[in-house]
């Protein structure tokens, strides 16, 4: 594994992709455990990863450095000439970030993703994930290095806060009045895109039976300013403003929504980059899938239970490819869903260890 001293993985994206590529990050820092890690990404996500012990570098890029041409070549060249990389992982090789490949050809691994373009820049080119897990994907970028040693895989990916930022949150939650010796349930009611949000009326539907059968949960309603504030509120509203609902607590950032999520017995509702987090910091999560995104794909399974619930469970392979978008959407049927959150509900308050 000596062979191995410096790493640079490239995942621009959101900040759900990016914390599914962890799996990748703590592949490497298991197989390669004297190596430094590099992790190129976007700038505004940057600080969820700080601190990541699979992370020893976090090299970032703003929007505007990305869309200036000449800021963009220099920093990319600056980035693989200042250090000399044993390998480097371009996890989706774009014509944009296979530069960072193409401009160190010195590079022994330069791995990235099989496509017509890529195939001068890369000398271990790879298979695009397709209907497989998002993660085991990942994860099986660092096979080339197998050349080097045993590639101790995992599909775990994870974040990491520090005590003091834990500590912190947990006596928000007290003074806001939260009972942690309670179940506590973190519910995605919305969601940044308005075609990725199950119909409202069913949630509320299905939350006011979940409510009714369970005195004791507390929920709280995650939610980012603006519109999916408004809607949260909406909905808060139409279940009659119950007391079980904190729905003034905050998560003010992604790293005090990985804090939110170590305190929480588990996490329903619509699925996206708050459930990844969610299942990073070790909650168990039930969500419903847009149609367009495979439960293969982005509901990873690995040592944290994740369900989800799609337009695919309803119909037919004939009727998914005639039915609009919200046709299917509205097939996910509200009582399903409630049987779905009761049956995984009662088996997590089993075995939840906060």
């Amino acid at each position: 594994m000596g062979n191995i001293k410096k790493i640079l993985v490239v995942r621009f994206r959101q900040m759900g992709d990016a914390i599914l590529a962890t799996a990748l990050l703590n592949t490497l820092r298991q197989s390669f455990p004297d190596a430094e890690i590099h992790f190129v990404l976007n700038d505004k996500i940057a600080p969820l990863f700080e601190g990541h012990p699979s992370i020893d570098r976090i090299i970032t890029f703003s929007e505007k450095e990305r869309h200036s041409t000449l800021t963009y070549l220099r920093k990319v060249w600056h980035t693989v000439h200042d250090v000399h990389y044993d390998a480097i992982i371009d996890m989706r090789s774009t014509v944009n970030t296979m530069l960072f490949a193409l401009f160190s050809p010195s590079t022994k691994y330069r791995i990235g993703i099989k496509k017509g373009y890529t195939r001068l820049t890369f000398n271990y080119p790879m298979p695009k994930c397709g209907g497989k897990s998002m993660v085991e994907h990942n994860s099986k970028l660092a096979s080339p290095l197998e050349k080097e040693g045993n590639i101790k895989y995992t599909k775990d990916f994870t974040l990491a806060i520090t005590d003091t930022e834990r500590q912190d949150y947990k006596a928000y939650l007290l003074s806001q009045g939260i009972d942690l010796a309670k179940p506590l349930m973190l519910v995605n009611v919305t969601a940044k895109l308005a075609n990725k949000v199950w119909n409202e009326d069913k949630m509320v539907a299905v939350l006011r039976k979940f409510m009714n059968d369970h005195h004791d949960v507390q929920l709280i309603f995650n939610y980012a300013p603006g519109n999916e504030e408004e809607n949260a509120r909406r909905i808060y509203n139409k279940l009659g403003k119950p007391h079980q609902v904190f729905i003034d607590v905050k998560a003010n950032s992604a790293r005090q929504l990985v804090a939110l999520s170590q305190n929480i017995t588990l996490f329903f509702g619509n699925e996206g980059g708050a459930r990844h987090i969610a299942q990073a910091a070790g909650a168990p999560s039930l969500v419903i899938c847009a149609p367009e995104n495979k439960k293969s794909t982005w509901l990873p399974q690995n040592s944290i239970p994740a369900e989800g619930i799609s337009p695919c469970d309803f119909l037919t392979e004939k009727e998914l490819t005639t039915m609009s978008r919200e046709q299917q959407y509205d097939a996910i049927d509200q009582d399903v869903v409630s049987q779905k959150l009761e049956d995984f509900y009662t088996k997590q308050s089993r075995t939840c260890l906060r």
